[in-house]
């Protein structure tokens, strides 16, 4: 099965402030690393410039999504509306960034030499 590009669009950053004053360190903002309305494109990688923490809560979404996201939707469809779509956040507790995915038609291709 082919593999396509996933798009990530950064919907919106977070500071649960009632965690925060509790939890956080003095003068604890929304994530620095990520801004509302970024976009990339991934696959089987991180996209470079893409928060290292984000992309491990939600690479198991983009790998599902790059290989077919277009015929089904998440979860016995009782979570997303739309099938090739889901709405994910990174795991900061105190700070989550949420982002859009979506399935797209743009070809993956593979920047490594596979060993075989």
């Amino acid at each position: 099965m082919a593999m396509s590009k996933v798009r990530i669009t950064v919907l919106k950053t977070t500071l649960d402030e009632e965690l925060a004053a509790e939890y956080g360190v003095e003068g604890l903002q929304a994530c620095p690393m990520m801004r509302a309305g970024q976009g990339f494109y991934a696959d089987y990688a991180k996209p470079e410039g893409f928060c290292d923490e984000a992309w491990k809560a939600i690479y198991q979404y983009v790998f599902a999504l790059a290989h077919g996201g277009e015929g089904f939707t998440f979860y016995f469809d009782d979570w997303m509306r739309e099938p090739g779509k889901a709405i994910v956040s990174c795991n900061d507790g105190l700070r989550p960034v949420i982002m859009k995915l979506e399935a797209t038609d743009i070809p993956s291709e593979l920047s490594y030499e596979p060993v075989r």
